[in-house]
């Protein structure tokens, strides 16, 4: 007999963990070919998505626990939340984190790293992996103030854009790439910006990849496939 989600998520709360990772299904059957099998009409759109989202978001923040950025929650003393209220929370290609390293050595097919010069991907096809290592891509000064910028949207839903530009050297009038998505989100009331300090409002949190993408130059060049998202 099949449990209802509604009695599997309470019987996880029960179990009081330290931390959930809360991530939407991602439908990739250009990628994914048993995916194909799913009816498209099937799927919930993105209001749908959405409110499966925020209810998930509201039973756990009701349960106790702290939402960390776009998709993770963790209790007031687990050291994710420390970090999160220090202002010390990172991201990764994973999941957000309070480890301050900065090398992640991706292990297995496909996996992608990241080093203090660049992102490193191996071989995708388990086959090839003895290969390790097929690419990589450098990162440029451009590159490295836009991962901040990015980075401190991501896990502290506000960024301090003198701030950063300062500390990278960078022209603070560069900072934004897509200024009229970041327009459009201050009209909307989703962002607010005081003195170029930009700050997601409460209620908002799930628009964090948009308000991101605004800053990041290469999504403008970007032909990839990326999975269905709100």
């Amino acid at each position: 007999m099949a449990i209802d989600p509604r009695v599997r998520g309470e019987r996880n709360v029960e179990l009081r963990p330290g931390r959930f990772s809360v991530f939407g299904y991602a439908h990739i059957p250009s990628f994914k070919e048993h995916q194909r099998k799913i009816a498209e009409d099937s799927l919930p759109d993105s209001i749908e998505r959405h409110l499966q989202s925020e209810t998930i978001a509201e039973a756990l923040l009701d349960a106790g626990y702290v939402r960390i950025g776009l998709d993770h929650f963790a209790l007031p003393g687990d050291s994710l939340a420390i970090a999160r209220q220090d202002g010390r929370v990172r991201r990764d290609f994973q999941s957000y984190t309070d480890d301050s390293a900065d090398t992640l050595i991706g292990l297995g097919g496909s996996a992608i790293g990241r080093m203090p010069q660049g992102f490193v991907q191996n071989v995708v096809p388990t086959r090839d992996y003895l290969i390790a290592t097929a690419k990589g891509y450098a990162f440029t000064d451009e590159d490295r103030f836009r991962a901040d910028i990015i980075e401190r949207i991501m896990c502290g839903l506000a960024v301090d854009l003198p701030r950063v530009s300062r500390l990278h050297g960078r022209d603070l009038r560069s900072a934004i790439v897509d200024r009229s998505r970041i327009e459009s989100l201050i009209a909307d009331g989703a962002v607010t910006m005081v003195d170029d300090r930009l700050s997601i409002s409460d209620g908002a949190e799930f628009l964090v990849c948009s308000v991101a993408s605004a800053f990041d130059a290469h999504l403008v060049h970007s032909a990839a496939t990326h999975s269905r998202a709100v």
